[in-house]
């Protein structure tokens, strides 16, 4: 079984950014000199998958727009501007893969975006990425998810680990059997449980490869949690008829919770100290910083 497509639901309001993304998409605020969403579909493709189905809903024309060809007047200015490195930049990402456009429709929930990608699934695996996070890891995520996927046939999530005790609310926590080395069967999974009632500090988050029954087990649940449809109450139904689920703790990988005012200021902040252009005057400038002034 092959893993072609993969979905990206980016439909939120990302109201936690408010009023940053009144009108500009979330999943597009940049990270140095990249959106978010960049980073996600470059995921993908560096794992071997180069069909990406967006779950787009309104004001979010920016996302179809980056990954489109730039415009005849750009290319045009960088040309003039002798700036042919950013030309094949900005060509290389309408390049990076094939890209379907889907139009988030249903109720309020992470599932919804999922259901919505179904007619472009046609009857097959497929994996699911949040376009408002990442984990930077090599290999990368979802190429050891399909590694694992190849080994275990079934549901597979991306495991990561939750180092603050008070944080595991935030999350889809599981209860876990081990398998074999970071490979675990998981037996549940708590979403968002209080942290003294979480049965692990696994968070099973931001990376699946499911099959198509996920769709029919979606129509079938009922709301949850806030009165939403969520994907984790789907993959419990789809465990309880007997799919097996597993979760993949990913090795050499960080997460980046760029949907959270500071953890998206993090993630900035430690890509800046990355990028090869700026790392060293901006590692100067952080050292020169007076704090205490600032405050």
């Amino acid at each position: 079984m092959k893993v072609s497509k993969v979905v990206i639901p980016a439909a939120g309001f990302g109201t936690r950014f408010l009023p940053q993304t009144k009108a500009m998409p979330k999943e597009m605020l940049p990270v140095v000199d990249k959106p978010v969403i960049q980073y996600v579909v470059e995921e993908a493709v560096a794992s071997g998958v180069k069909n990406i189905v967006l779950v787009t809903g309104s004001n979010k024309r920016a996302i179809e727009d980056h990954f489109d060809k730039p415009n005849e007047d750009l290319i045009k200015i960088l040309k003039q501007g002798k700036k042919m490195q950013l030309l094949e930049e900005v060509e290389r990402i309408s390049k990076l893969a094939n890209f379907i456009y889907v139009r988030q429709k249903g109720p309020y929930g992470n599932g919804t975006p999922v259901l919505s990608a179904e007619p472009v699934i046609d009857n097959e695996y497929f994996a699911v990425l949040w376009g408002d996070e990442f984990i930077y890891a090599y290999p990368p995520r979802l190429a050891q998810m399909l590694e694992v996927f190849e080994e275990h046939p079934g549901i597979i999530i991306s495991g990561v680990k939750i180092e603050k005790k008070e944080d595991l609310k935030r999350y889809g926590i599981a209860d876990l059997e081990p398998v074999k080395g970071n490979v675990y069967k998981i037996k549940k999974i708590v979403e968002k449980p209080e942290p003294d009632e979480a049965p692990s500090n696994i968070a099973t988050h931001g990376a699946y490869i499911l099959p198509p029954t996920i769709f029919d087990a979606l129509r079938s649940i009922k709301p949850g949690k806030g009165g939403e449809i969520w994907l984790v109450d789907a993959i419990n139904l789809l465990q309880k008829e007997g799919t097996p689920v597993y979760a993949v703790e990913i090795k050499n990988g960080r997460y980046y919770d760029t949907g959270n005012k500071l953890e998206y200021l993090k993630t900035v902040v430690e890509f800046a100290l990355r990028h090869p252009d700026i790392n060293g005057e901006f590692r100067k400038y952080l050292k020169e910083l007076d704090l205490d002034e600032i405050a």
